[in-house]
């Protein structure tokens, strides 16, 4: 585990697992690293794997980055120049993998392929909604009990029959505790003023979309609105799509096993 401090000044905390080809990992916006601590165990064997909490996340500290998520990306960029390669794979989920598309259309230098697991190029009015009752429960409960909430929209129905659930549940609020609710509120409401579609034409490279079938926070299909997995697949030009049954947005949660063998498969051809 180690701490480095970028050009802005943010001190990162990132953690290297396994050998092989390096593969970044960027998290969503209640968690931090922990997003993949389920993921990362079945991925370190094939891969050399890189963890990380961005500002006000976990481990790492510095205020977030102006210029949205944009600005994000930026230091994400700048996190890669520190590490001991030249190109790495990114799998970004959620607010993560926004971040992740942001990075290969602004720094294709960096990346060599992309994952890009259960989100939306442009929120529609029916998950703004949503999200405005999580800043709420952000701002008046903490981000324990933005844990619940989430997790109501972030896993399938039969999740909740799963021996494992209470504590992976458990597990997450943990995770969320972590986080600072000003980080949470900051990085949604990012996410509301973004619209990445006029990005994707810009990606080029290899990239692999994971769906979850049952996702009801990041839709496979959006209102109008909104700018969804399908489009997505449709508008880039060489896009693998994967929409894994029994699952919600917690993908990576919830069927880690599935993903890392989507991921090894699309990673390793």
């Amino acid at each position: 585990m180690t701490l480095v401090t970028l050009p802005g000044g943010e001190s990162i905390w990132y953690k290297v697992t396994g050998e092989g080809t390096p593969l970044l990992h960027i998290h969503g916006s209640a968690f931090g690293h922990r997003n993949f601590e389920h993921l990362t165990p079945l991925s370190a064997p094939d891969f050399t794997v890189i963890d990380f909490d961005l500002p006000g996340y976990g481990e790492s500290r510095g205020e977030p980055r102006s210029g949205g998520m944009q600005g994000i990306a930026d230091l994400v960029a700048e996190l890669v120049e520190t590490l001991p390669y030249d190109r790495v794979h990114v799998h970004g989920t959620s607010f993560g993998a926004m971040i992740a598309l942001s990075l290969a259309a602004s720094r294709p230098d960096l990346v060599d392929r992309l994952v890009l697991s259960c989100f939306l190029a442009r929120y529609d009015n029916a998950a703004r909604m949503m999200r405005a009752t999580w800043k709420r429960c952000a701002r008046e409960q903490g981000m324990a009990a933005v844990a619940d909430l989430t997790s109501v929209a972030g896993f399938a129905r039969g999740f909740y029959d799963r021996p494992d659930a209470e504590a992976i549940l458990e597990s997450i609020r943990a995770a969320n505790s972590q986080t600072k609710p000003e980080a949470f509120i900051a990085g949604t409401e990012m996410i509301e003023k973004t619209d990445l579609s006029p990005l994707l034409p810009r990606i080029t490279l290899p990239v692999l979309l994971l769906a979850g079938a049952e996702d009801n926070m990041t839709a496979f299909d959006t209102a109008p609105s909104g700018f969804g997995l399908r489009q997505i697949s449709e508008t880039l030009p060489h896009a693998e799509l994967h929409v894994i049954p029994q699952s919600g947005h917690y993908l990576v949660i919830e069927q880690p096993a599935l993903a890392a063998e989507k991921i090894r498969t699309f990673l390793s051809r």
